[in-house]
């Protein structure tokens, strides 16, 4: 049954943390917000996929990790006390008067002026390898996501991949593992230059081993639990891993669901839009984060931010029209309640 139509000024498809930071933009411009989210907790792919992983690009902060970034940004948020409807996946998005009407499956329906989607990819789940018979490990031995670093003490590990995830896990990992070995198909990763080297200095001072140029072949154990991984080289070669467990890293398998009927012109499974406002082909809808698409974009968590305020900004004489928007910076006008 469908709940009473609430009220808003701006929907925001996304609890991560540019649709996170996007509620302080909108607070920020005396705009109301309300917030949905499937997951069951704010914070996105970096709440359900890597709280626990550090992140070093984010301004002011040297390193912080993913649940504690997700947690500030909640914190910035709060004094604007958005309206969170959270593991309420959006499943439509009808155009009514002026603005729009967003429905969940659950039944809650929230009229807005304006639609922010930051959605990062859309719907996500893990790129699986194709291994048979990995489905009896996944969740004991084999791991897509790594929720508390304290549950890989002492173990034997084998992380595979070559990305970011890859690299920064086995980085952090090193520390506390018994032992961690990097499967990689070649020897260039495609991590940060800096965090390839500190791989590399690791890996020199005996600290973990890469094992290169491998790819998973398959797995061995028993009751869920691995005794070893087999891999094997370009010429089918095999060498085998002993291991504990072992952490996939090749990303992450999107699907943009109800997004892709919206009438929204897209840009290699992503939403274009314009880059000085992030608004979409559809008039009074915007798209920040990953899921916005536009040339020359970087894919930065920061990026994401000033998008949120383009956004914010944008949609400003939208849900006040004819009323002038004198600019004033954070450092003069303060927050509401003075603070």
């Amino acid at each position: 049954m469908d709940s009473p139509l609430q009220h808003t000024d701006v929907a925001i498809i996304g609890a991560g943390p540019v649709g996170l930071f996007a509620v302080f933009e909108c607070g920020m411009l005396e705009m109301r917000c309300h917030v949905f989210d499937a997951l069951d907790r704010p914070g996105g792919q970096c709440a359900a996929l890597y709280p626990e992983k550090p992140i070093y690009d984010i301004p002011g902060y040297p390193r912080i990790d993913a649940a504690r970034l997700v947690e500030r940004l909640a914190e910035q948020a709060s004094p604007f006390a958005p309206a969170y409807h959270l593991g309420h996946a959006v499943t439509g998005l009808e155009q009514e008067g002026d603005g729009f009407v967003v429905s969940t499956a659950g039944g809650v329906r929230v009229a807005a002026r304006a639609v922010v989607i930051a959605a990062g990819g859309g719907a996500f789940g893990p790129n699986r390898p194709p291994l048979d018979g990995i489905e009896a490990f996944e969740g004991r031995s084999v791991f897509y996501l790594v929720r508390r670093r304290e549950d890989f003490r002492g173990k034997r590990i084998v992380i595979a991949g070559g990305g970011d995830s890859a690299v920064d896990w086995a980085l952090s990992l090193a520390e506390l593992a018994a032992r961690v070995m990097v499967v990689h198909r070649r020897a260039k990763f495609r991590a940060a230059p800096q965090s390839q080297a500190q791989l590399e200095q690791l890996a020199a001072a005996g600290q973990l081993e890469l094992v290169i140029p491998y790819q998973l072949a398959r797995l061995e154990g028993a009751g869920g639990q691995l005794a070893a991984v087999v891999v094997a080289d370009l010429a089918g070669n095999e060498r085998r891993l002993d291991a504990d467990c072992l952490l996939p890293f090749f990303g992450l398998a999107t699907e943009l669901g109800p997004l892709a009927r919206w009438d929204l012109a897209f840009d290699d499974n992503r939403i274009a839009v314009d880059p000085a406002s992030c608004a979409t082909s559809r008039a009074g809808i915007f798209a920040i984060g990953d899921i916005a698409a536009y040339p020359g974009k970087l894919k930065l968590i920061l990026t994401g931010f000033a998008e949120a305020a383009a956004a914010a900004h944008a949609i400003h004489p939208l849900v006040h029209p004819g009323e002038a928007l004198h600019f004033e910076y954070s450092t003069t006008k303060g927050l509401p309640g003075g603070s």
